[in-house]
């Protein structure tokens, strides 16, 4: 027999070696993996008492997860991703997605990401809480949803006007605003979202009308003339 046709017992097939590593089981394994990981990581920041996400390490989920710190980093390449990934997932759990904030629903939004609150153990909301690379993300993200929302709808308003009542969407639709109607008014959890959500469609209503935000007295859009006879009538 030509030594050809013989198989060499101690060398690893390539082809099949690869099939193996590439194979249905191991990447449901893979992905049943990061899953945990990123649940992991998700019950970490339901459990936190702030929003200071900078103990959210790769040690501390690879712990909550029952894994290696090897096996996050092979999901994970950076700190980053993982975070990112996490605030996906919470994303998730809220119902919330900013490619799609439209005016219509945004009450709605608001009310559903109000009730979250309430499953994390978080203090209450503080301006240090956005040192966090992924939240400054977020927040921008929340705010370029809001600024295409209103822009959508009146675009033909100028930039200012458009910026003014995209940020008073942003501030009705904040931890903040809503902790203050709990911590200064004595609200409980949901009048504090009735009176926001309440504020949020009266806006929404303004803006679908075409009344732009402008100097207080002054009717229809920013920059127009009062309504009413002339001065020198």
């Amino acid at each position: 027999m030509s030594t050809a046709a013989t198989p060499d017992k101690d060398r690893t097939d390539p082809v099949r070696e690869r099939r193996a590593y590439d194979s249905p089981v191991r990447r449901q394994r893979a992905a049943e993996t990061r899953e945990r990981i990123v649940e992991a990581g998700s019950a970490l920041v339901h459990s936190f008492t702030t929003w200071d996400w900078r103990s959210l390490t790769f040690r501390a989920v690879a712990e909550r997860a029952g894994v290696s710190e090897r096996t996050v980093y092979r999901h994970f390449a950076t700190e980053r991703e993982l975070l990112d990934a996490i605030m996906r997932r919470l994303e998730e759990e809220a119902g919330l997605t900013y490619d799609q904030v439209d005016l219509d629903d945004l009450a709605t939004v608001t009310a559903r990401s109000f009730a979250t609150l309430s499953s994390f153990a978080v203090s209450p909301w503080t301006p240090e809480d956005f040192g966090v690379p992924t939240l400054v993300a977020e927040d921008r993200r929340r705010r370029d949803a809001l600024i295409g929302a209103v822009g959508r709808r009146v675009g033909a308003w100028p930039d200012p006007q458009r910026r003014m009542a995209a940020a008073l969407l942003d501030v009705l639709w904040s931890v903040p605003a809503y902790e203050r109607l709990l911590a200064a008014w004595k609200l409980d959890a949901g009048q504090a979202t009735d009176a926001l959500t309440w504020a949020i469609d009266l806006l929404v209503e303004a803006i679908r009308d075409g009344r732009a935000p402008g100097r207080v007295g002054r009717a229809g859009t920013a920059g127009e003339p009062p309504v009413g006879p002339s001065p020198s009538a």
